[in-house]
């Protein structure tokens, strides 16, 4: 009979003693949990603040867009896309961050508003670029009647035009455009990566009629990102100040002369075309494109 006891206290100790493990278990298991859905609730706040963020810029954009025209058809365009940004801004701040459903519909509207965003802006920049060479032709126009009109007044209408084709003349042309890679070991070479030089060569043809005297050459390296290989300083060309990469200052008496340069690889180039250009007196004497592996 006592072994009976003993037995049965023994069944019983054992299962208090599992009983409490569970329970620990539980209550372990369920903080853990309540610790990652607090984090993730995080998350999510973080999340929507972003969105409502974006959605705000995206609508001060459109109102910054509309003072820079004066198409009433595009400005109606813009008011409409601002009004459903903002209409969207005010679904997503009612919108808890837990409603994972509604959350998702918003962000994707978000990504189609910045699509529409992205289209006016390059629309806009087109109309202003527009604009401006509009602008600039309409004075060029106005320049030249003015000209005309003084030449008439002053009978120098000749005299004027023989000048400008003087000036066309005198225009230098650089020709024989090159550009080679060159390793360290100073032999040409195809492979951007083992470049540690690059040379360009041209040769300014003869021009009889070019004002003869001390000219500086500009040499200017356009990547196949867009970027320019620089360290040469700038120089004007078109009303617009630009970055060269290399520059070489020669004695020209109107003939034909020969020019080589040398830019120090300082960057890793990349594979593609580079586009070489060429200016000297405030013109572009040449340019030529060029593909390496």
């Amino acid at each position: 009979m006592e072994k009976k006891k003993l037995f049965t206290g023994i069944v019983a100790g054992v299962i208090a003693i599992a009983l409490v493990a569970t329970i620990a278990y539980l209550y372990v298991n369920l903080d853990n949990q309540k610790k990652e859905n607090k984090a993730m609730q995080e998350l999510a706040d973080l999340d929507k603040k972003e969105m409502e963020s974006e959605y705000q810029q995206f609508a001060n954009q459109y109102s910054e867009m509309k003072t820079q025209i004066t198409n009433d058809s595009l400005v109606a365009q813009l008011t409409a896309e601002q009004e459903k940004t903002e209409r969207l801004l005010k679904e997503l701040k009612d919108t808890k961050s837990s409603d994972a459903r509604e959350i998702a519909r918003l962000k994707k509207e978000l990504a189609t508003v910045r699509a529409v965003l992205r289209s006016y802006v390059v629309e806009i920049d087109s109309l202003n670029r527009l604009n401006q060479n509009l602008t600039a032709e309409n004075t060029r126009i106005r320049g030249q009647y003015n000209e005309a009109t003084r030449q008439i007044e002053g009978l120098n209408t000749e005299r004027a035009s023989l000048t400008e084709k003087v000036a066309i003349a005198a225009q230098l042309d650089a020709t024989g455009l090159s550009m080679q890679l060159k390793n360290k070991r100073g032999k040409k070479t195809d492979k951007t990566s083992k470049a540690k030089t690059v040379q360009v060569n041209f040769t300014i043809a003869k021009n009889v009629t070019a004002q003869n005297g001390q000219k500086t050459f500009y040499v200017r390296i356009t990547t196949p990102s867009g970027t320019v290989l620089g360290g040469a300083g700038n120089f004007n060309y078109q009303n617009r100040s630009l970055e060269a990469s290399m520059k070489k200052s020669v004695e020209y008496d109107g003939q034909e002369t020969a020019i080589t340069t040398y830019w120090n690889v300082s960057q890793s180039l990349m594979e593609g075309t580079y586009q070489v250009s060429i200016f000297a007196d405030g013109n572009m004497i040449g340019s030529r494109s060029f593909t390496f592996k």
